[in-house]
C-alpha cells in the first residue's frame, strides 16, 4: 500500500497550510495509519469502484483508497484541504495521482456526481453525518455499497432494530436505501484533536425501496411525524398529518397497523403502507 500520513505528517502538513481543525465543522482528523489501514479494508472495495469521499481533509483516507480502487472523488468544502489534496496525493502516492477528483463544494447541495460512484467511504462530520449519508443515497443513484465513520451513537442509531430504545427516524429512512450493519468501533484516542465522544463503522449496502404507491417524500413525512412524538401512540403521533386522532386511526387500520402502537414498532415497509392511506 502507498505510503500513508503519520501523526507528525499531518500537523505539519496542517500546519503548513494555516489550518486548525475546526470544531464548528466536527473536523477530527484520524492520525493513527493502521486505523486508516483498517478503515479502507472494511470498506470492501474492488478494483472496479469509483468512490465518493466526503470531507478528506488532509487526506488519510484518500492515500488508502487510492490503490484499492478505480477513481476517489473527493467532495471537501474547505477550499483549502482541496486544494491542497492534489499536491499530497502527487508526494506521497505519484502512480495513483490520475485516480484522484476534487470537487470542492458542499456535499449537502451536490444535486449529483458526474463520475457515477459506485460507493461511498467517509469519515463524516458528526454534525452532518446522517444528512449527508441520506442525500448522497437519494442524489447518487449509482451507489451500491460504502462504509461510514460516525459518532458511536449515530452507528447504533443507524443499525439498530426496530423495538430498540434507539431505533428512530435515521433508522427506518436509512432503511429505504439501503441495509446497514455495524462494522467495527473507532476509539477516540486515534483523531485529533481528540473528540469527546467514540465513534463506529456503519457498512451499507443499496437495496430496492418498498414496493408501496406512496411517494418517498409521502413516507419520509410519515416517519417524520411518528418520531416527533415517539412516546406517543401513533393515532396521536399522526393526528397532525392525517388531520385528526379519529382519522389517524382510520389510515393505520386500514394499513395493517395498531393505532396503540408506537413508531419504533415498524418498520420502512409498515410505514409506506400508512402513507398509502392519507386522508
Amino acid at each position: 500500500m502507498t505510503g500513508l500520513l503519520g501523526p507528525a505528517e499531518i500537523r505539519d502538513l496542517a500546519d503548513s497550510l494555516g489550518i486548525r481543525p475546526s470544531r464548528a465543522r466536527g473536523q477530527n482528523f484520524v492520525i493513527d495509519p493502521n486505523t486508516v489501514r483498517r478503515i479502507a479494508a472494511a470498506a470492501e472495495l474492488s478494483r472496479d469502484d469509483v468512490v465518493v469521499e466526503v470531507g478528506p481533509g488532509l487526506g488519510s483516507l484518500t492515500l488508502a483508497m487510492l490503490p484499492l480502487a478505480a477513481k476517489v472523488v473527493a467532495v471537501e468544502i474547505e477550499q483549502a484541504f482541496a486544494e491542497a489534496l492534489p499536491g499530497t496525493v502527487a508526494q506521497k502516492a505519484p502512480e495513483y495521482a490520475d485516480r484522484l477528483e476534487v470537487i470542492t463544494a458542499d456535499a449537502l447541495r451536490l444535486p449529483s456526481i458526474d463520475s457515477a460512484p459506485t460507493a461511498l467511504v467517509a469519515n463524516l462530520p458528526y454534525n452532518v453525518a446522517v444528512p449527508v449519508l441520506l442525500h448522497l443515497l437519494e442524489v447518487v443513484p449509482s451507489l451500491r455499497h460504502g462504509l461510514v465513520m460516525v459518532q458511536a451513537e449515530v452507528a447504533d442509531r443507524l443499525t439498530a432494530s426496530a423495538g430498540s430504545r434507539v431505533y428512530g427516524s435515521p433508522t427506518v429512512k436509512l432503511a429505504w436505501w439501503a441495509q446497514a450493519l455495524r462494522a467495527g468501533p473507532v476509539p477516540r484516542g486515534v483523531f485529533w484533536p481528540v473528540p469527546n465522544v467514540d465513534s463506529g463503522l456503519v457498512r451499507f449496502t443499496r437495496v430496492d425501496p418498498p414496493e408501496t404507491t406512496a411517494s418517498r417524500t409521502a413516507v419520509f413525512a410519515v416517519i417524520d411525524a411518528a418520531f416527533a412524538q415517539r412516546r406517543k401512540m401513533l393515532r396521536a403521533a399522526l393526528s397532525g398529518w392525517a388531520g385528526s386522532s379519529a382519522a389517524a386511526e382510520t389510515a393505520l387500520v386500514a394499513a395493517g397497523v395498531d393505532p396503540t402502537w408506537r413508531g419504533e414498532r415498524l418498520d420502512v415497509t409498515a410505514f409506506a403502507r400508512i402513507a398509502e392511506q392519507r386522508p
